[in-house]
């Protein structure tokens, strides 16, 4: 059944089915009412030769210049040109299609003055597939995502390239096959398509969804490396985190838990420390602080995706132009930078357990570097190089891009978001992170082979996933291929499905 998307109700789910999984839109009747109603108004004011910002007048630096009704037809065109000025690789496809489905859904509210055929052309393209190539650099997050989403918009004149059934091809033959009519641009038409954060507000929903989904598997994994420690449970005890009151150290505590049901270490009957090290005892606290980050930076997403990013906005009900800036990107960049340093930190404490797992001073029994022919062989002694590497460069990248700003436009946009920046690094942050992680699941499955116990249920399903992909190191080998299939095993979430199977959903 498609997604309606009416202006208010989009989430981030919804956005990922739309974006990821091809799911189909339909543009809500009410909005298309509400779209045309605002139209009519537009054209009112047009023939009243009222001013207004990027329809009879220019943009930027030249937005005191009054265009001529001749200029006025021609304007959107040279505008869609002049912004279409990115460089770099094309934006993956589902980033793009969240772009799409995003901009409809401002259309939606009926605020942004285009005619119909525009907002309901970019329904179509959606809905076959037709999906414009966009260069990934060239937007500073203000005034929107100018450059890329120009890109878009050539194909509203039938110009452009289009990615269509695994082809890339000229805007105009993409929309012929897909057998989608073009709409041109006429007045306000070019502006209402690019004037809003989309594509960097696609770019992070998708990333929430990522991010939330990580955060569960590094819970697992953590489980695991506590197992293989012998580790003391009181740490994860309910009480202990509801006494304080975050929400994410609560929900970490008990996903660590309902992995760990039905080990031995639970029992009692086994010696453990009386304090583990803060690598081990603090994850709930740690991962928990990530969970609540990401949790305020998904409320924020939600809100641009169901906002009015535009400029100008008509207020049709109060026969009103009003200009501002509500395109600016800084609402999502800012706690998308603290979601990418979340993650980082996230990372840090699993690249500390995966030392403890291989450091013979710190591992509580397990052989040197996980291998039982130490001298002869390193075992995993490598595989913390690699995740240190990985380490430091998170670091690098969750510096902040939102406190970054570059003044643009001869300093008329003397203050920008670069939040295209912050959605570019966070694909990089994450990207590292599967590594990261992949490589202590590897660590902890390794440990585990050596420990003589039952583990808990969700630990035993996990280890048995690993075991699909990845031999136990008896001798060494070359380990990259490990590593990679370690990485891509934690992208497609396979260790979280197959737990959350067998122990019931973490929450």
């Amino acid at each position: 059944m498609p997604i309606t998307l009416d202006g208010s109700s989009l989430t981030i789910e919804n956005l990922v089915a739309i974006a990821r999984f091809g799911e189909k839109v339909e543009l809500a009747p009410e909005a298309l009412e509400r779209i045309k109603v605002c139209r009519a108004m537009l054209e009112e004011k047009l023939v009243a030769r009222e001013i207004m910002y990027g329809t009879n007048t220019g943009i930027g630096e030249f937005s005191e210049k009054i265009l001529s009704d001749e200029e006025v037809k021609e304007f959107q065109k040279y505008l869609i040109y002049n912004h279409a000025a990115g460089i770099g690789d094309p934006v993956p496809v589902e980033q793009v299609r969240g772009a799409l489905a995003g901009r409809i859904n401002v259309h939606a509210h009926g605020n942004s003055g285009c005619r119909p055929e525009i907002t309901l052309t970019l329904v179509e393209m959606l809905n076959k597939g037709v999906t414009p190539v966009v260069c990934n650099k060239g937007s500073v997050g203000a005034c929107g995502d100018l450059a890329p989403m120009a890109q878009m918009a050539l194909l509203l004149m039938g110009e452009g390239e289009a990615f269509y059934n695994g082809e890339r091809l000229p805007g105009h033959e993409a929309m012929r096959r897909a057998g989608i009519p073009v709409p041109g641009l006429q007045a306000r038409d070019g502006l209402a398509a690019i004037n809003g954060s989309n594509l960097l507000t696609a770019m992070s929903a998708l990333h929430i969804y990522d991010m939330e989904r990580f955060l569960k598997q590094a819970e697992i994994a953590a489980a695991m490396s506590i197992e293989a420690l012998l580790g003391n449970m009181k740490p994860y005890i309910a009480k202990l985190h509801e006494l304080r009151g975050f929400k994410g150290a609560v929900t970490c505590a008990a996903n660590i838990r309902k992995v760990i049901e039905g080990s031995d270490l639970t029992s009692g009957k086994m010696k453990t420390k009386v304090q583990d090290a803060y690598s081990m005892r603090s994850t709930p606290q740690v991962i928990g602080a990530a969970r609540d980050a990401i949790a305020y930076a998904r409320a924020q997403v939600e809100t641009e995706l169901n906002g009015v990013g535009d400029n100008p906005i008509f207020v049709p009900e109060l026969k009103l132009t009003l200009t501002g800036a509500n395109f600016q990107g800084s609402p999502v960049a800012l706690p998308m930078d603290m979601a990418g340093a979340a993650i980082t930190m996230v990372c840090v404490l699993s690249e500390r357990r995966l030392n403890r797992l291989t450091n013979p001073a710190l591992s509580v029994g397990l052989p040197a570097f996980l291998t039982r022919g130490a001298g002869m062989f390193s075992g995993m002694m490598l595989s913390q190089y690699t995740a240190a590497m990985l380490i430091v460069e998170q670091r690098l990248l969750s510096a902040p891009a939102s406190i970054q700003s570059i003044p643009a436009a001869a300093d008329q946009e003397d203050f920008v978001s670069m939040g295209m920046n912050t959605a570019l690094k966070n694909g990089q942050i994450l990207d590292n992170a599967y590594g990261i992680l992949g490589i202590e699941f590897m660590a902890a499955a390794q440990a585990l082979d050596f420990r003589d116990f039952t583990p808990g249920q969700g630990v035993q399903k996990a280890r048995q996933v690993i075991r699909k992909h990845v031999a136990h190191l008896d001798e060494d080998r070359p380990l990259y291929p490990d590593h990679n299939r370690m990485k891509e095993l934690v992208q497609s979430c396979e260790i979280l499905e197959a737990v959350e199977k067998e122990v019931g959903s973490l929450e």
